[in-house]
């Protein structure tokens, strides 16, 4: 058997048991999945997923010119007058299956 070595990392109790519950149910000890994960590192010499931003990154208002503000405005305007609009609720609900929130 291959030599070990301990890792301790700090995770988000709520991460921890999403990810226990998922790899459990694939069959994979969190210490192995880990392993894959370390290995792809190595295999592909970097991450071995995108690391990107979200797509839909919220305007920081305050950074913006009068113009840039006064055409966010607009865009939202734009949205409410086309019908493109959620409910409060449903944003919430998207936001917690996609993000755990």
């Amino acid at each position: 058997m291959a030599k070990t070595t301990s890792i301790y990392a700090r995770v988000e109790p709520e991460i921890k048991e999403q990810a226990e519950k998922v790899l459990s149910q694939l069959g994979i000890p969190v210490s192995s999945a880990i392993s894959m994960f370390l290995r792809q590192v190595v295999i592909k010499r970097g991450i071995p997923f995108d690391v990107t931003l979200p797509e839909n990154i919220p305007v920081n208002l305050s950074s913006l010119t009068d113009e840039e503000f006064d055409a966010e405005i607009e865009k939202g305007m734009n949205d409410i007058i086309s019908g493109r609009v959620l409910s409060a609720k449903t944003v919430m609900d998207n936001m917690s299956r996609e993000y755990g929130i």
